[in-house]
């Protein structure tokens, strides 16, 4: 069992209290902070002890957070139980999530809003503003969609550096912010 300091606890209760408003359970983004935090893989005995969750409970987090490939199972030489450990980067965790968010949340909604759109067509009682609202909508997920698509395909190091230029890119654009 891990001994946590007053900083990683405090950072492992808030990580948890923000999971739920990300569509994330509490004990998911705990065992995430805990993993992340850790200089060394944990078992899953050993996350329900520090923080004190059942077993089942971090039995299923974890296959979740495997689910998203934010972590990974590993072995530890001459221990047979599951070891578990956090990607480190944080830009890698954020583009895995993203690329997550998006086959789950987006490409779904934009699927529907293609389909709502061809449902308009035949349909004769459809308000007359319905198709227009739907399809700015589709045309503005298929916008950022497409930026993202393009967005990724960039090395690592060059998203950064794009991230980090702020305001610059509105100076690189010719406009002026706020």
């Amino acid at each position: 069992m891990a001994t946590l300091s007053p900083a990683a606890e405090k950072f492992i209760l808030h990580w948890g209290e923000m999971g739920p408003k990300w569509g994330i359970n509490r004990s998911v983004a705990q065992i995430h902070a805990l993993l992340y935090l850790a200089k060394e893989p944990e078992t899953a005995e050993d996350i329900a002890e520090t923080l004190g969750l059942a077993r089942s409970n971090v039995s299923t987090s974890l296959k979740e957070l495997q689910g998203w490939g934010i972590i990974r199972l590993v072995h530890v030489m001459g221990d047979r139980r599951d070891h578990f450990e956090s990607l480190a980067d944080v830009w890698e965790m954020f583009q895995i999530v993203m690329d997550e968010r998006k086959r789950r949340e987006i490409d779904p909604t934009m699927k529907l809003l293609r389909e709502c759109l061809t449902d308009i067509k035949h349909d004769s009682k459809a308000p007359d503003h319905l198709e227009t609202r739907l399809n700015a909508m589709l045309v503005f997920f298929e916008t950022m969609s497409s930026w993202y698509t393009q967005i990724r395909l960039l090395p690592q190091g060059a998203v950064v550096k794009f991230v980090k230029m702020g305001s610059k890119v509105g100076k690189l654009l010719g406009v002026k912010a706020g």
